[in-house]
């Protein structure tokens, strides 16, 4: 199955150097060189995954981004950071981005987060087994898997796509403890030694999202020098 992926990247080696490998996953790869080009064509032609640098040209790649969403292109997203710049790779994230990869980069490390995006995608797109799609109750939180929606005493919680699969991902699993580095494998669909921060923040902003005291949480619990785990608060309730 061929692809169709867009490269927004100023620095032409580092642009023609992603393109050439992304060719050898089967992949059409269409390359901008500016933020304004990088636009038009993501409004011009469907793809199936764009990779966004950050700084750029014309439009940076955050607002390239903001536009993107605002306009209901959810296209995947992998942003290209470089190493100092923490707030933008947050703010991308924030944004609905669906992964980053930082400055410098080994073509291993890209390959395979590019890989695991096509992976969540193609799950995405099969039926849900009928167990997985029921909507999921625990005391004031509800999760309806097919409308991947979350409301809290009755009230919608706007959250991102990757804070929806994390909450999914735990709330399918109530009381089982998982890693940093289980869920990056099961939520990013990669396991990579360093990034295990990227579980941390998302998981405080999924908190400060559903939880009516983050420091004394309800539903997503912490277990030290593991990981995290989703309470067993009905179970308790029986």
């Amino acid at each position: 199955m061929r692809r169709n992926v867009l490269v927004v990247e100023d620095q032409r080696e580092i642009a023609d150097l992603v393109a050439l490998h992304l060719q050898d996953l089967a992949c059409d790869v269409t390359v901008a060189y500016d933020g304004i080009v990088g636009l038009a064509e993501v409004e011009a032609k469907p793809f199936d995954l764009v990779l966004l640098d950050i700084m750029l040209p014309g439009l940076d790649g955050l607002e390239i981004l903001k536009k993107m969403r605002a306009k209901a292109i959810y296209t995947p997203v992998l942003m290209l950071t470089s190493k100092s710049s923490e707030i933008d790779r947050v703010l991308g994230l924030e944004l609905g981005a669906d992964d980053y990869v930082t400055k410098p980069f080994s073509v291993t490390e890209l390959t395979a987060r590019v890989k695991a995006i096509f992976r969540r995608v193609d799950a995405l797109s099969q039926p849900a087994p009928a167990a997985a799609s029921r909507r999921i109750q625990t005391g004031a939180l509800a999760i309806e898997p097919d409308k991947r929606v979350v409301t809290l005493e009755g009230k919608e919680v706007d959250l991102t796509a990757k804070e929806f699969d994390l909450l999914l991902c735990f709330a399918q699993n109530p009381g089982r403890v998982f890693t940093r580095a289980q869920l990056l494998d099961k939520v990013w669909g990669y396991s990579h030694s360093g990034y295990e921060h990227t579980v941390n923040s998302h998981i405080n902003r999924l908190c400060t999202k559903i939880e009516a005291d983050p420091a004394n949480p309800t539903y997503v619990l912490t277990v030290w020098s593991v990981g995290y785990k989703f309470t067993e608060l009905d179970k308790a309730a029986r």
